[in-house]
């Protein structure tokens, strides 16, 4: 009876061997899998020149469009110019039917000639003490009445006629030749597109940070065209609007484009492009941060301070997390239970742990070939100056000799020892967007 339990002991024992063998070796080729999936690439922040854009939507006018009215009453008897035809300051553009207005003027003229004759007459009259001073004085205000009402029958004929006020293109026509017309009535509208005048709307922070930096000298105004070609001329900015609108936090600038081949026209939109240059700034890929809580952290491996701080904890506790390319965390630690059997018959071994330090090397003098490296990751908040497309300007909280977690962020966790490899600072900015949003 206990032959047959030990036989059958012995087969349960052996089974369970071949199984746990069996489950170690798949474990082990998942592992391999994993660690092949998931890589921790690690750079540095690289100091350069950033050119700093921001884009705006904007509307273009032109400096001075006016619309063209009708001053008198009648036919609209002449129209010498076409629509969109450039036009010369004095050029005339309408004529209303004079005829009227002529025989008004005539008539005012013979007024002015019969009240000539009266004042004339009547200080004769006075120097014969025929007649007062006060009717001499009468005659004369009767002369200068008359006077008056030809001056505004002459300025209601020359009405007739309207000319351009200053150089520009002609827009559409509102009435044809032979049309009646009223007083007031729009002809058309003139637009002189000599320098465009381009407004567009700034929130606060962005307005704060400009006045900041305009005495600097170093803004570059640009606009896009409405098919994204860059419109040929460097604009400047021409005014700022006195108040911030309440609604929408924004306030208004106008920049002043000179437009001498006429490529603009009133009404165009576009955007506009105020561009300046951060010198020396330190400058990282957006890829290696992560955020907590509306913060900006990145992980800075070797960070020595914080390495003794992170390693004495986890003494401390026993415990020491080590991710490697397989990506593993505190969190998903695999216990293998032959090292757990191991541990209790040699002790020694559980607290042998090797630790390679990082020869500390210039951003500069780094290969571009990647090789492998071992340190601690630790957490760093880090202050971000401007945001661009792909990158990052720091303010504060990184250095140029600092190495952080570019690939792989989501892998690691504080404190986390790394086998890592080193990619070139400036490789591992290539082909990221250098504009700013």
């Amino acid at each position: 009876m206990s032959h047959t339990a030990y036989r059958i002991s012995s087969n349960f024992l052996a089974v369970a061997t071949l199984a746990f063998l069996l489950l170690s070796g798949c474990q082990h080729r998942a592992e391999k899998h994993h660690e092949a999936e998931h890589k921790v690439v690690v750079t540095s922040p690289v100091v350069k020149d950033v050119v700093i854009t921001q884009q705006y939507v904007c509307q273009i006018h032109s400096c001075r469009h006016i619309d063209v009215c009708a001053l008198e009453d009648g036919y609209l008897e002449a129209i010498p110019v076409k629509e969109g035809q450039s036009v010369h300051q004095g050029e005339t553009m309408f004529t209303i039917l004079p005829t009227l207005y002529q025989a008004k003027l005539q008539a005012e003229e013979a007024e002015v000639e019969l009240a000539q004759i009266e004042f004339d007459n009547t200080q004769r009259l006075l120097q014969r003490n025929v007649v007062s001073k006060p009717e001499v004085a009468l005659a004369k205000a009767k002369l200068e009445k008359a006077k008056a009402k030809l001056a505004l029958a002459q300025a209601e004929l020359n009405f007739t006629t309207i000319k351009a006020p200053f150089d520009g293109i002609i827009d559409r026509q509102h009435h044809q030749q032979g049309s009646l017309i009223a007083e007031g009535d729009m002809l058309t509208t003139l637009s002189d597109n000599s320098v465009m005048w381009v407004y567009f709307n700034m929130p606060e922070s962005s307005y704060l940070a400009y006045q900041a930096n305009k005495e600097k000298g170093d803004l570059t105004v640009e606009l896009v065209l409405a098919n994204g070609t860059k419109f040929s001329h460097v604009g400047k900015i021409g005014a700022i609007e006195a108040n911030f609108n309440n609604e929408t936090g924004n306030i208004a600038f106008r920049a002043d484009f000179p437009n001498p081949d006429g490529l603009l026209r009133h009404g165009q939109t576009g955007t506009v492009l105020l561009s300046r240059v951060v010198k020396d700034a330190l400058v990282i890929p957006q890829r290696a941060t992560f955020e907590i809580l509306a913060k900006k952290y990145a992980y800075v491996v070797g960070d020595a301070a914080s390495a003794t701080n992170h390693e004495a904890e986890h003494d401390a506790h026993g415990v020491t997390h080590e991710a490697t390319l397989r990506g593993q965390t505190p969190g998903n630690l695999h216990l293998n239970p032959v090292a757990l059997r191991n541990e209790s018959h040699d002790s020694h071994n559980a607290d042998h742990a090797q630790t390679v330090e990082e020869p500390h090397t210039a951003p500069e003098e780094h290969s571009e070939q990647l090789g492998e490296h071992h340190g601690a990751a630790h957490q760093r908040e880090i202050v971000i100056q401007n945001e661009l497309d792909d990158i990052y300007i720091i303010a504060d909280g990184l250095n140029v000799n600092d190495r952080i977690v570019l690939e792989g962020v989501r892998q690691v966790r504080d404190g986390d020892k790394l086998e890592y490899e080193f990619l070139d600072p400036q490789k591992a900015l290539t082909n990221l967007k250098f504009h700013a949003e």
